[in-house]
């Protein structure tokens, strides 16, 4: 039986896993995945052309599905979310930095994305380590930011204008995470901050956060602990929002773009 191939993508975050279909994946394919998605943050595993059943079966070995209450679902499989850009839209969904599910009291543990319907160039997507942004930091900072918590809050979906759900019946109240996170499995320490869903640091107001904030995610998202994904047809890309936070590309206006998304439950996030 062939085995995965591993390459990694950059010296901090993202790995390529080829030689094994996750369409039939079994409990050693899945450890293996598991135990290189930890350790790299991101794994990217081409010619995968999965099945819509087979996307939520890999997504169920992780745990039990989040289904995303502002994102369209796709007919006849509601757990898996359409990630979809039109011909006619110049933003995207995703286009700036963030963690999926931040602005949850459990956040997503992990997402897993597979390719449906490619632009013919761009619509990349980068990732960024959040733990090499924390021991980037200086350890005065990283003191500093080890007894902080900060607000996170969905209210940014209200403004999208990316065809979203905008019911207000989808927002929940802002929840409180700390800044910085370990990892539930590893162990490993995470910078927890983004810039579409943090709003504060609890006991600070807005404007006195914004600077620091501001910095935070400059920090985190410097192309060092960045690395960069190009997506092909069947492509499925598979990350942990522990770990990394990542941002879609809008370089491909005039073309359509559909991905299929499935988010897994996390649980509630604990400082250090």
């Amino acid at each position: 039986m062939a085995k995965w191939v591993l390459r990694r993508l950059s010296g901090y975050c993202g790995a390529m896993m080829m030689g094994r279909d996750l369409n039939d994946m079994t409990p050693s394919d899945f450890d293996f995945v598991k135990q290189a998605l930890f350790e790299h943050g991101v794994v990217v595993l081409p010619d995968q052309h999965l099945s819509q059943d087979a996307h939520i079966a890999v997504a169920e070995a992780f745990g039990p599905i989040e289904v995303n209450r502002f994102f369209t679902p796709v007919d006849d499989h509601p757990m898996i979310a359409e990630v979809r850009t039109t011909s006619v839209q110049t933003a995207v969904i995703g286009g700036t930095w963030h963690t999926d599910h931040s602005y949850d009291a459990a956040p997503a543990m992990c997402s897993i994305l597979s390719a449906q319907k490619l632009p013919p160039y761009g619509g990349d997507t980068h990732f960024a380590s959040m733990t090499a942004a924390y021991h980037g930091l200086s350890p005065g900072l990283g003191q500093l930011l080890g007894g902080l918590k900060a607000w996170h809050s969905d209210s940014s979906f209200a403004d999208s204008q990316l065809g979203l759900n905008e019911s207000p019946d989808a927002f929940r109240y802002p929840v409180l995470h700390p800044v910085v996170v370990r990892h539930p499995q590893t162990g490993a320490p995470c910078l927890y901050v983004n810039g579409d869903f943090t709003t504060h640091f609890e006991g600070w107001s807005r404007e006195e956060s914004a600077p620091l904030l501001a910095y935070l995610y400059t920090h985190a998202t410097q192309p060092i602990f960045t690395c960069r994904v190009q997506w092909r047809p069947g492509m499925v890309a598979i990350w942990d929002n522990r770990l990394v936070q990542h941002y879609a590309t809008a370089d491909y206006a005039g073309h359509d773009r559909l991905m299929h998304r499935i988010t897994v439950q996390g649980v509630p996030l604990s400082g250090l």
